[in-house]
């Protein structure tokens, strides 16, 4: 070989070097995708949506609420594989496990109520008696208080409640009348004393204090309408709240209720989701993808990625745990939906 061939089989050579190192160190650069989907169950033969879910760890299980087929749907939590159907609900929508018990509540807007179920056998052993109407639920760790909300317009009525139970009996304490027909998320602090409500009609959070069970203060939402979804990161007094008209996502300085940030994210959402360990929240949408968003500091958020999810799939469920985000995509006019289910990275 002519030494000039050897130089120019040196040069494609070291030229070929530098491709290849350029190419590690864009792929090193790039971040890894914060979800991962780990897999999906098909649900066949179901129209209409899907509400909240609950994970009870211990005996490795998913619940879901498949709010307009009447039922509630029961998963191999690590697997996703669906184990049974449980009947006999109107229109169930939230799960809660009561802790140290074998007891899981199912909010039920049916005028027959809630119902309190053993997890041991999955069957019914007592109703909670409220007004019609019962939604969205929330725990209290710090109280071992749960909160239901009751009435509005889905069941004929102008005003909601918002109710205080004993999780453990079933058994109602105390009652908020909320001059609303569209009540919402409900979200108590861990750390302090008051919960967060979004009063969806009138565009604003209410701020209701523990001890008194007294509305103290009312936030407004501007620039947006039907703020339905919230999450908190109480460490950093902040409160994320999703409207629906347009949709996005409020940050709200929980000390004054001011807002100091606002971020576009997916069509049509019914829950939002904060991982603390990670500062992100995931926001799953109906359009088919899951908005993940960075905390940078408390007043800067930015998209790190829209995740491809499923059409229907707006509500879900994160279980720090497990590091899993699990999304339940409703059918609506369709039949047939999924539970899709991702590892947090």
């Amino acid at each position: 070989m002519t030494s000039s061939r050897i130089a120019g089989a040196a040069a494609l050579l070291l030229l070929g070097f530098a491709a290849v190192a350029v190419a590690a160190a864009t792929t090193a650069a790039r971040p890894a995708e914060p979800l991962r989907l780990l897999g999906r169950t098909e649900i066949p033969g179901y129209t209409g949506d899907f509400d909240h879910l609950a994970a009870d760890i211990a005996d490795h299980r998913l619940f879901m609420a498949a709010e307009d087929h009447g039922t509630v749907e029961v998963f191999d939590l690590a697997t996703g594989r669906h184990l049974r159907t449980l009947k006999g609900f109107n229109t169930p929508h939230g799960l809660f496990l009561v802790p140290g018990t074998h007891r899981l509540i199912v909010t039920d807007s049916g005028r027959r109520g809630s119902r309190i179920l053993d997890t041991r056998t999955l069957a019914v052993v007592g109703y909670i008696r409220l007004s019609p109407g019962a939604d969205s639920s929330a725990y209290d760790p710090t109280t071992g208080r749960f909160y239901i909300v009751t009435g509005g317009g889905d069941v004929g009525m102008r005003v909601s409640y918002l109710n205080e139970i004993d999780p453990r009996t079933g058994t109602l304490l105390r009652r908020l009348k909320i001059d609303s027909d569209h009540t919402e998320a409900v979200v108590p602090e861990q750390h302090g004393g008051r919960l967060f409500v979004n009063v969806a009609d009138h565009d604003e959070v209410d701020v209701v204090d523990k001890r008194r069970f007294a509305v103290v203060a009312r936030w407004p939402i501007t620039g947006a309408k039907t703020n339905l979804s919230m999450a908190l990161d109480e460490a950093d007094h902040r409160l994320f709240v999703v409207t629906r008209n347009p949709t996005r996502m409020f940050v709200l300085d929980t000390r004054d209720g001011r807002t100091v940030a606002s971020v576009d994210v997916p069509a049509i959402v019914d829950g939002a989701f904060f991982d603390a360990a990670r500062k992100r929240i995931y926001i799953p949408g109906a359009v088919g993808e899951i908005g993940v968003y960075q905390e940078v500091d408390p007043d800067h958020y930015r998209e790190l990625a829209r995740v491809p999810s499923a059409i229907g799939a707006k509500s879900g469920l994160f279980v720090p745990a497990l590091e899993r985000l699990y999304v339940a995509a409703s059918p609506g006019k369709r039949v047939g939906g999924a539970l899709l289910w991702y590892a947090v990275r």
